[in-house]
């Protein structure tokens, strides 16, 4: 038999590519929509990260997304920019985060839209955000973030 053939499909791209190679939309694409990154934490003198059910004023609970995205940094000026080259640095992402467990080598959970197809399959799996927290604004100050830990948000189900 002459030529070769590849018999299997080509694996995606977060399976091909290391975090640098991606192209920005490929970047944005891995972002599972849980607005987990949008939860006030709290680092103990351990270095552990705790979540609180507080999120920035910028979230909206009910869909998990930020309301204004394109210009967050406007109204959030220390809102944090996640790049390729600064991922591996925030140990304060949930453990289910894509962009950490595409750095860790473990790839994307089933419950993940690139894999599932449906951008829902994050919030019926329980792994957003989503009617789970409240906004920074819908708390009178000044407030505890102590009084506001959570444990369940920092959950990985794969």
């Amino acid at each position: 038999m002459t030529g070769s053939f590849s018999g299997a499909a080509e694996r995606p791209f977060w399976e091909r590519k290391r975090l640098d190679e991606l192209s920005a939309p490929e970047w944005e694409a891995l972002c599972d929509g849980c607005g987990k990154c949008c939860v006030h934490k709290l680092e103990d003198e351990d270095g552990d990260y705790h979540f609180t059910e507080l999120a920035c004023r910028l979230l909206d609970t009910h869909t998990a997304l930020c309301s204004d995205y394109a210009h967050r940094h406007r109204h959030v000026p220390d809102c944090i920019t996640l790049t390729p080259e600064r991922v591996e640095r925030f140990g304060w992402l949930p453990k289910s985060c894509a962009y950490r467990r595409v750095a860790e080598g473990r790839g994307l959970a089933w419950w993940h839209p690139l894999v599932s197809g449906d951008p829902e399959t994050v919030h019926r799996a329980g792994m957003s955000v989503r009617g789970r927290v409240v906004g920074e604004q819908a708390v009178a100050p000044p407030y505890d973030l102590e009084d506001f830990i959570v444990e369940d948000l920092d959950d990985d189900t794969d």
